[in-house]
């Protein structure tokens, strides 16, 4: 069973006019921010040996994202 994460989510990007969470450029997962506002980088949630939270192997999936998305 898969429980509702305790943290509220954070919609920081902007896409069509409307909040949305950060998403990676490259496979479109969910990012998660580390860091305070100003300084934040974005990560993968629960990177694993080059994997995402998904289980796919994703060439960014250890790397810093920034608000776009980007690694």
């Amino acid at each position: 069973m898969i429980n509702a994460s305790e943290r509220p989510l954070r919609f920081e990007a902007v896409r069509d006019g409307r909040a949305a969470p950060v998403t990676c450029a490259a496979c479109g997962c969910r990012l998660e921010r580390v860091g305070f506002v100003e300084q934040a980088a974005w990560f993968h949630f629960g990177p694993m040996g080059g994997r995402d939270a998904r289980g796919c192997r994703v060439g960014c999936a250890e790397l810093a994202h920034d608000t776009s998305g980007q690694p």
